[in-house]
């Protein structure tokens, strides 16, 4: 057996193991987008799981709570709920309680609401000249949540260079692994 035929062998068996993991890589993304997706159908929410960021919802969310939402547009508000709403003008949503109902007689319903930590209502966060919030601000409803779980997230976000090392660290990870 020629000795060139034997490393052309093996550089091609390196280039089509490297391609596989491309691939597995690709599934790997592809499989977690549709499974984002499935659970936005599922939830109904555009956002089905959030992190807390703020420590406003103290003593029922801390900082890095991971949360589950679901957003049903047949459930009434109630005061007392925990919504998660998007205000115009702001990317991040934010996890607050309903503090207040305002029903009117043309059976639309309006609330305010309160981080349980704050001492005001939230109308210093809505957009200027919003005094109450719809049913068409709410991402969606607390269900369940999982302690501290988010840190990771809240840590990539506040350090870039440590989001980019893991996201490499994985990257490389996949890339390598033969199984």
């Amino acid at each position: 057996m020629d000795v060139g035929a034997l490393f052309d062998d093996v550089r091609r068996m390196n280039k089509r193991q490297f391609l596989y993991q491309v691939l597995s890589f690709g599934m790997i993304v592809s499989s977690a987008l549709m499974i984002w997706k499935g659970l936005m159908v599922v939830t109904g929410s555009e956002s089905p799981i959030v992190v807390v960021l703020s420590g406003s919802m103290e003593p029922a969310f801390h900082r890095g709570d991971l949360l589950f939402l679901t957003n049903y547009p047949e459930e009434p508000v109630r005061v007392g709920e925990i919504v998660v709403f998007k205000v115009e003008g702001r990317d991040i949503p934010i996890v607050h309680r309903v503090l207040k109902l305002h029903e009117k007689d043309n059976s639309t319903v309006k609330f305010l609401t309160k981080g349980d930590n704050n001492s005001v209502d939230d109308r210093g966060l809505y957009a200027p000249g919003q005094l109450w919030l719809t049913k068409n601000d709410v991402v969606g409803r607390a269900r369940g949540f999982l302690p501290y779980v988010g840190m990771v997230t809240i840590l990539m976000n506040e350090y870039p260079k440590f989001k980019y090392a893991v996201l490499a660290c994985l990257g490389f990870y996949v890339l390598v692994h033969r199984e």
